[in-house]
């Protein structure tokens, strides 16, 4: 039987591993345990998604907390390594890490395995930003160059690896996991009352979703996006899921009474996936600064009006419904203009983004098992 040490941190890998882990369960050569390094420990962002997306509680909890980059890198490579050495609670020596995204938790517990001789599996290999100032694109490329298993979520992330000098055979290209989670869950969010809460009716609102520093950090470009949003917010309604990030720049700007006197925005806290899924399945249009929101909008076929200068998951603006608008709020409104004109092109959704890539991920392990008995 194969061992697999499977490994979640933040809010992002939840949603990714948890229809790895029901796909891993029904095969009786294959065994997880699933370590969670606690990289986000704010319940809200965490311990919700394993009761919503049917994810077992986890085997190891490493209770890292939050800090800067090297604080943080540093705590996961402390705790996980004796984990790793140990077996965990089985006490069954680990055949394989395997790892999901880009966060810190991704990075160092695949460096942790590497150097303890645990061939590593990086699931949303060859992912590629090519911005280097971005944390999560230093995290890809270091996990990418130490794994000998890279599972691909689609066909622009091969051409990134073979560019890059990974082995063919090391190559796999499987599919989209968070697809698979949100054609699990599609069918639960009929049942959600979450539309009916707030007043909403299905497609007659936008979602607003932001927090990344180039976007929320500067008081000038949050005010000008501010703005553009108040704006439209008279012609659609807005729900804008405020970020703990965001919401401290509102306060530390003075910006926050801006924002509570546009009667067409609703500002409401973070969501558990489910309640957030409802939102953004029945939006009329996306603004976010969200990798994860842009693969779900071009599943759903949502006009997604990203707020990034570039993306690492391309196929979402070349074939899906992703717009890159930067922080540029001119551009920000003439798209939602667009969009409220039914001049928007939401594209197609990418082959293999059809909710059984978990199915073929363990496939790819079934066959290194057979592989290794011959």
């Amino acid at each position: 039987m194969t061992h697999l040490a499977c490994v979640v941190g933040a809010r992002p890998n939840f949603m990714k591993m948890a229809p790895l882990l029901r796909e891993i369960d029904k095969h009786p050569d294959l065994e997880a345990t699933l370590i969670h390094t606690g990289q986000h420990y704010d319940a809200a962002l965490s311990d919700i998604f394993f009761e919503q997306l049917d994810i077992r509680r986890p085997d190891v909890s490493l209770d890292v907390g939050s800090g800067t980059q090297a604080i943080q890198t540093a705590r996961i490579l402390e705790r996980i390594e004796p984990v790793l050495q140990s077996g965990g609670p089985s006490g069954k020596p680990f055949d394989r890490l395997v790892v999901v995204g880009d966060v810190n938790s991704t990075m160092a517990a695949a460096i942790a395995a590497a150097k303890l001789g645990i061939p590593v599996a990086h699931v949303e290999a060859g992912l590629r930003s090519f911005d280097r100032s971005m944390p999560e694109e230093i995290n890809r490329i270091l996990t990418d160059s130490i794994s000998d298993m890279l599972l691909v979520s689609d066909p622009i992330g091969v051409e990134h690896l073979r560019r890059e000098g990974h082995p063919e055979e090391n190559i796999h290209l499987v599919g989209n996991l968070m697809i698979d989670t949100l054609m699990h869950s599609l069918a639960r969010v009929n049942h959600s009352q979450v539309l009916s809460d707030h007043g909403l009716t299905k497609h007659g609102f936008g979602l607003v979703t932001l927090h990344r520093p180039s976007n929320v950090d500067e008081q000038d470009t949050l005010k000008s996006i501010l703005e553009v949003l108040i704006g439209v917010s008279t012609e659609l309604p807005l729900v804008f899921a405020i970020h703990p990030r965001t919401a401290s720049r509102l306060k530390e700007f003075g910006l926050s009474g801006l924002l509570e006197a546009a009667e067409g925005i609703k500002s409401i806290p973070p969501q558990g996936y489910m309640e957030f899924l409802a939102l953004s399945s029945s939006s009329k249009v996306i603004v976010t600064d969200s990798g994860g929101l842009q693969e779900e909008s071009t599943a759903l076929g949502i006009p997604c009006l990203t707020m990034r200068s570039n993306t690492e998951r391309p196929i979402t603006v070349g074939q899906g419904s992703s717009t890159l608008v930067g922080s540029n709020a001119t551009l920000l409104r003439a798209q939602l203009e667009a969009v409220l004109a039914d001049d928007y092109d939401v594209g197609i959704c990418p082959e293999l983004w059809d909710g059984k890539a978990a199915a073929r991920i363990t496939e790819v392990f079934c066959n290194e098992i057979l592989s290794a008995s011959r």
